[in-house]
């Protein structure tokens, strides 16, 4: 793996290793929600530490705290029907982001739809056009990423009807989890689940992707010579994918 400068903006792939990107990126999981949508801000303290947004009619609510101790910084709550989405600290704002700025149109605002794509796909069929393999348990199934270290476990009659959980070497800073408890959409884990899996790279800072995650990443500059940094990473993919694959032949 290359190493760079701390500072230095990087692309990376899959998103699921590439740390929250919070602070990295210019992704807004809120901003388009107060702006452009009418939400209101419930609650919120300096330098972005806590705050709480309330859809138009009061039954949506986002919540971001970095504060909390048992580092679910991300929360959505929908009240009749009551059901909620959580995310921990270092989930993919891409993802998260994706499925905030879906939430106006599940609930029949649809003044961007053409801007803001939403998925009519089940989550499990986005896990497997994602290549995500499965195997079937007692209540339920698994999907688990190409690469292992991801997976989303779909358990009926339980409290979350959907858990992802990610992690590389049992590495605290590479672990991170999202859950939807019973009720929650099919839209909803779908939206987080097809940002997920996107194979675009997304840009963080190189001292922002996890370390262990760093040798599992495909990880390029945003720039080099005459190329385009999405095209050069696009190569890399493909190279990392023939040589996974020839691996895998080779211990058969």
């Amino acid at each position: 793996m290359t190493q760079f400068a701390p500072n230095k903006l990087v692309l990376v792939s899959p998103r699921h290793l590439a740390g929250s990107g919070l602070g990295s990126t210019n992704v807004d999981a809120l901003g388009p929600l107060i702006h452009h949508f009418g939400w209101t801000t419930v609650k919120k303290l300096p330098h972005g530490r806590h705050a709480l947004l309330a859809s138009p009619g009061g039954e949506l609510h986002v919540e971001f705290d970095p504060l909390r101790q048992d580092g679910l910084w991300w929360t959505i709550s929908h009240h009749e029907p009551f059901w909620q989405a959580q995310f921990s600290r270092q989930t993919p704002v891409e993802a998260i982001s994706a499925l905030t700025q879906a939430l106006p149109q599940m609930l029949g605002d649809n003044q961007y739809a053409d801007r803001i794509p939403c998925t009519d796909q089940t989550t499990a069929t986005v896990a497997r056009a994602g290549g995500w393999s499965v195997r079937g348990t007692r209540h339920g199934a698994i999907w688990t990423s190409p690469d292992g270290h991801c997976t989303a476990e779909h358990t009926a009659g339980t409290e979350h009807v959907w858990y992802v959980e990610h992690s590389v070497l049992d590495g605290f800073d590479t672990h991170w989890t999202a859950s939807f408890t019973a009720d929650t959409p099919e839209r909803v884990s779908a939206q987080f689940m097809a940002h997920l899996i996107d194979d675009r790279p997304v840009l963080r800072q190189f001292e922002d992707v996890p370390t262990l995650a760093r040798g599992a990443a495909v990880i390029t500059p945003l720039s080099i010579g005459g190329l385009g940094g999405r095209t050069v990473h696009a190569v890399e993919q493909v190279a990392r994918t023939v040589a996974d694959t020839s691996g895998s032949s080779r211990h058969r």
